[in-house]
């Protein structure tokens, strides 16, 4: 299989120094966007991959090797893989004994094995000097320039020398490194991304209080207005609170999206209010405009000139998308597709 590049221009170069060689282990979303990033800040970067042959989408300038390979080359090595991939590492013990592993992974749960992954990792590889680091900056992050979401990356290792060079190639990438101390600090570390901090519960209980006082002053303008029908009285109170409710959530949604407030969560924070409320928000505007048809999609007198109305057509690709979203969530396909995000492959040797 013919590899794919992708361009990248060093941001600074030094042509009297000598580049950096920095291996990294995994070649998924995360380690092609932190090896473009290195590229970009002047690193060599060498990829380290099960399959080196059918890798593709390599940042251009970047070698793919073995893992054994790779592993000779760097001093540094950035393990970019879950940790359910760890187990090969104990047939490089040798080959990794001294040099700097850098772990980046991250949990699907809180607490879901009983020692954080990087501790998992240094008793796997024992000669290796393991440090905890950028597993709070998403792969978009670093494409982006960090300019969507937050800059900080925590730290941890047992070995000072070791933390102090990872945290001199995160200053190098334009990022903020904080010292979190030994590596028992990493399962602290590693729940960070998948905590939602107290500071989202403001906006929601917000927004919540002022949907439930206007839509209680818009029922009470509805019904002074109208006189009350027991057939479409509940017809204008869900027309009126899915409004409300929808128009909310795109306020939030608005306001999450602005630099100031993006730089100040974390990237799964983002992604959930981008996402999980997004979705929310198009099935309220949705419900919305459905309540506003009521009876009346299957009405003959409404298909003037044998054309639905312009809501209906409205609806189309929301509906779509919808209905494609509930088949992607069913546990069947939801946990398949976990698995490949995950670098699972039907074949694979390892």
């Amino acid at each position: 299989m013919e590899k794919t590049y992708i361009d990248a221009l060093p941001l600074t170069m030094n042509s009297s120094e000598k580049q950096e060689t920095v291996c990294i282990f995994g070649t998924g979303d995360f380690g092609r966007s932190l090896g473009l990033k290195m590229l970009q800040c002047g690193y060599f970067v060498i990829f380290g991959s099960r399959n080196p042959q059918m890798t593709n989408l390599l940042p251009n300038g970047a070698e793919v090797l073995s893992y054994s390979e790779a592993a000779k080359k760097s001093d540094i090595i950035i393990i970019a893989i879950h940790r359910e991939h760890y187990d090969f590492l104990t047939e490089l013990t040798e080959v990794l004994n001294g040099k700097i592993l850098v772990d980046t992974s991250n949990n699907l749960k809180i607490n879901q094995y009983p020692e954080s992954n990087a501790e998992y990792l240094a008793q796997l590889v024992p000669g290796a000097h393991v440090v905890k680091a950028f597993n709070t900056i998403s792969a978009w992050a670093l494409q982006s320039g960090a300019l969507d979401a937050s800059r900080q990356v925590f730290v941890c290792g047992n070995d000072s020398k070791a933390k102090q060079t990872v945290m001199d190639i995160v200053r190098a990438l334009g990022l903020t490194p904080l010292d979190q101390g030994s590596l028992m600090a990493a399962k602290e570390i590693e729940k960070y991304p998948l905590q939602l901090f107290p500071m989202w519960r403001f906006p929601f209980y917000l927004s919540a209080a002022l949907c439930i006082v206007l839509f209680f002053y818009c029922v009470a303008i509805l019904k002074k207005e109208t006189p009350f029908s027991t057939s479409t009285a509940w017809l204008y109170d869900s027309y009126v609170a899915l409004g409300i409710l929808g128009f909310f959530l795109f306020v939030l949604l608005g306001i999450t999206s602005l630099p100031s407030v993006s730089n100040a969560v974390n990237w799964r924070e983002f992604r959930f209010v981008q996402s999980k409320l997004g979705y929310l928000t198009l099935i309220l505007c949705t419900a919305h405009t459905l309540v506003y048809g009521g009876k009346k999609f299957l009405n003959p007198s409404n298909l003037k000139w044998y054309l639905p109305a312009a809501y209906v057509l409205g609806l189309i690709i929301p509906c779509i998308v919808l209905v494609i979203k509930f088949v992607l969530i069913m546990p069947c396909v939801d946990n398949t597709l976990t698995r490949i995000r995950q670098g699972w492959e039907r074949n694979s040797k390892h």
